[in-house]
């Protein structure tokens, strides 16, 4: 009636890498699986193209390059973690080809991880997605097992 637009209330997730689906509570690192940064969802990779989970501005690349901070236009922020303790490997294995401020889709390349370097390096190459402000979030679901493909829908928030 008064032309007011409805916000949208639900962001959908994206597999952000070729793989397995693995559940966050089943991530070896407690920080993941007990949820202490927030819900989400992880990917064991079999390839090393890494694209974006979510339509969003890049907020962050951690100067090790082992994760990158997502913002949507909902202001849902996601945290995107390449690996488990990939950050004592100081960059080495990966190569982002997206800058802070970039405004990404869905399915994006952000860039790719070398991941025989990490296991060669006793690291889990593991690929985690993290809604790290679930006080802007009602629900998170997901809605798949198994394989999925890089940009493959996994899951939803609805927001507040």
């Amino acid at each position: 009636m008064f032309g007011f637009k409805k916000k949208d209330s639900t962001v959908k997730l994206f597999a952000p890498v070729d793989g397995e689906f693995v559940k966050i509570e089943k991530v070896s690192d407690p920080v993941f699986s007990e949820k202490a940064m927030g819900d989400g969802f992880a990917v064991r990779p079999s390839c090393s193209t890494i694209v974006s989970p979510v339509s969003a501005t890049i907020k962050s690349i951690f100067r090790t390059k082992h994760a990158i901070g997502l913002v949507t236009n909902s202001k849902i922020e996601i945290l995107l973690h390449m690996g488990l303790d990939t950050v004592e490997l100081n960059g080495a294995p990966f190569k982002i080809s997206v800058h802070e401020g970039d405004q990404v889709a869905a399915g994006d390349v952000l860039g790719s991880m070398n991941i025989d370097y990490i296991t060669e390096h006793d690291k889990d190459p593991i690929v985690i997605t993290i809604l790290t402000n679930m006080d802007l979030i009602q629900n998170f679901s997901t809605n798949t097992s198994g394989k999925v493909k890089a940009g493959d829908e996994v899951g939803k928030a609805v927001l507040k």
